[in-house]
């Protein structure tokens, strides 16, 4: 298959392998505008000449929306190859391409976010481990920096302070949020209309620039949910799914 590199001509007719119908394509607009954006501060969005979801999306990772340091490294937001596409080498073609890219970039290596175990919206550690990943830092509860140098006595990227103690300052939920993704854009609203009927104390939080993104409380930026000071969760919740974290959390005394 054919890799579309996207571009600001390009990004208007180009599926970018969204799994939004077209009634909220509203929110995929969105996501293409901060796409945009970033591409003016280096951001690469490589696909699969196919109506599907086989792409990569990396960032150098000084201009990344992650609470991570690390100048000399090339940041991979996304990479995410599924159904039929699976099992054909495809992850690794683009894998391949990136490492082109950023060593074509004088970038000394690459940085993702993985966990221990498999969990939605990020890489599979299993997968980056066989292509020579190495874990060099880690954040509760789950999350781990994994990283790829292409040579020697590199300093690894590491994860701010910010989220190995996060403080949210705040006593209810607090939910913090980008147009990273079309799904953030289209539940992130409906949740906070449903904490402000039912009187659910919610403190939301769009994270709207770097600076605040690299400042963030959790390592996953697009969308990470706080009681109080704990972290809950990364993965977008419904609304019924964020009743029920209110009936055990807001609830439980």
């Amino acid at each position: 298959m054919n890799i579309i590199t996207l571009d600001n001509e390009n990004i208007e007719k180009e599926h970018i392998c969204c799994l939004m119908s077209q009634k909220d394509s509203g929110y995929v607009d969105q996501k293409k505008s901060w796409l945009k954006d970033r591409m003016n501060e280096g951001l690469t969005f490589k696909k699969m000449d196919v109506r599907g979801k086989v792409f990569i999306e990396y960032i150098p990772l000084k201009n990344a929306w992650y609470p991570i340091d690390g100048d000399e490294y090339m940041f991979i937001d996304c990479l995410w190859v599924s159904g039929k596409y699976k099992g054909e080498g495809n992850s690794s073609i683009l894998l391949d391409e990136c490492i082109k890219d950023t060593k074509s970039r004088g970038l000394k290596g690459l940085a993702i976010l993985s966990s221990d175990k498999k969990k939605g919206y990020m890489a599979d550690k299993k997968f980056l481990t066989y292509k020579g990943f190495i874990k060099c830092d880690e954040a509760e509860p789950y999350f781990e920096l994994m990283y790829l140098p292409f040579e020697e006595n590199v300093e690894p990227p590491k994860f701010r302070d910010s989220v190995k103690t996060p403080k949210t300052r705040n006593d209810g939920f607090t939910l913090y949020y980008t147009a990273q993704c079309p799904f953030t854009l289209k539940y992130s609203p409906l949740i906070e209309e449903e904490a402000k009927k039912n009187n659910i104390p919610l403190k939301s939080v769009k994270i709207d620039n770097l600076e605040k993104a690299k400042d963030a409380k959790s390592p996953y930026t697009s969308y990470s949910v706080f009681y109080k000071d704990e972290f809950i969760t990364h993965e977008i919740l419904t609304v019924k799914a964020f009743n029920d974290l209110a009936g055990k959390y807001v609830n439980k005394k």
